[in-house]
């Protein structure tokens, strides 16, 4: 997956270059621009992680048999 991004990045940045006229020395900011993009878009489609640990926590309590709690002993002043 590392490798995946970092080649997309890569690619977009060098299409960044050719569209601003292949200018030397632009080359940090054409990374920067592309990782930008690809990592802004990779979140938009991304789960959110609240939905998920929701999600599984219900499938989890679904599975769990409900146990009754006992009763909490009560203490009596001068017995």
């Amino acid at each position: 997956m590392q490798e995946d991004l970092e080649q997309k990045i890569r690619e977009r940045a060098y299409h960044l270059w050719v569209a601003e006229g292949c200018r030397d020395g632009e080359s940090d900011r054409h990374w920067l621009v592309a990782e930008r993009e690809l990592l802004g878009e990779f979140a938009a489609t991304a789960p959110a992680p609240a939905e998920k640990k929701r999600a599984s926590r219900k499938a989890a309590n679904s599975n769990v048999e409900t146990v009754a709690k006992a009763p909490a002993k009560i203490r009596r002043r001068g017995s």
